[in-house]
């Protein structure tokens, strides 16, 4: 059973939330949060599996919120909720720790699914939105530029070869299976490697790991037009 809060400032929007899930076997509603700091108190009461938390809220928004919860260090998750695809501030929340975002409009399937994914430490931007996103607010990083030259960063270091060649692979937003083809590996051993990789550079999900790649300078959004 995934346990689930819900923070989001409109009563409506909470009780449809709140009315796909308690008819879903698996997934179980503990609380509801209207503003930020509602969000981070009831996280710390509750501990919910993951937190579904809207952006714009009065007083503390949901960037605020996400980066409060994860700094507790809980089991807690952030599943980010925007109107828009390409929210100014969905960035913004990723780089505070969330493990992904999902529009508000997706299909039921889709949100369970991302809910379930998270719960299980995956992220559940799918690569291609990744990419777009990071792309849109790439003016946000240090460097837009790649660079093939190892940086000077320690969890850099700290990665094999190969670790290197798939964190490369996982900025540029490929699946488990492409880079499974690209690199000549088999599926489950790209799993293990992803899993390795994540591990020793600190990434809470494979979100954190691409923008940890822009960071690096390992990958550089692609150019306009």
């Amino acid at each position: 059973m995934t346990t689930i809060l819900i923070a989001d400032d409109q009563p409506l929007q909470r009780f449809g939330f709140r009315m796909l899930l308690d008819a879903t076997p698996d997934t179980e509603v503990v609380g509801e949060a209207a503003h930020g700091a509602e969000a981070v108190r009831r996280t710390a009461e509750l501990r919910p599996d993951v937190v579904l938390m809207d952006i714009r809220m009065p007083g503390m928004d949901g960037i605020e919120a996400t980066r409060r919860i994860l700094a507790t260090g809980g089991r807690s998750r952030i599943l980010v909720l925007t109107t828009f695809d390409l929210d100014e501030y969905a960035y913004a929340a990723l780089r505070a720790g969330a493990s992904g975002f999902l529009l508000k409009d997706a299909h039921p399937e889709e949100l369970l699914a991302g809910i379930r994914a998270v719960a299980s430490g995956d992220a559940v931007i799918a690569p291609a939105l990744t990419r777009r996103l990071l792309d849109t607010y790439a003016n946000r990083l240090p460097d837009g530029r790649a660079t093939s030259e190892p940086p000077a960063d320690p969890r850099w270091l700290s990665l094999t070869a190969r670790e290197r060649d798939i964190l490369r692979a996982i900025g540029q937003g490929w699946t488990n299976k492409e880079i499974a083809e690209r690199l000549v590996l088999s599926e489950s051993t790209v799993k293990t490697h992803v899993g390795r990789v994540l591990a020793k550079v600190g990434a809470r999900d494979r979100v954190q790991a691409v923008i940890l790649a822009y960071d690096l300078g390992l990958t550089r959004p692609n150019p306009p037009g």
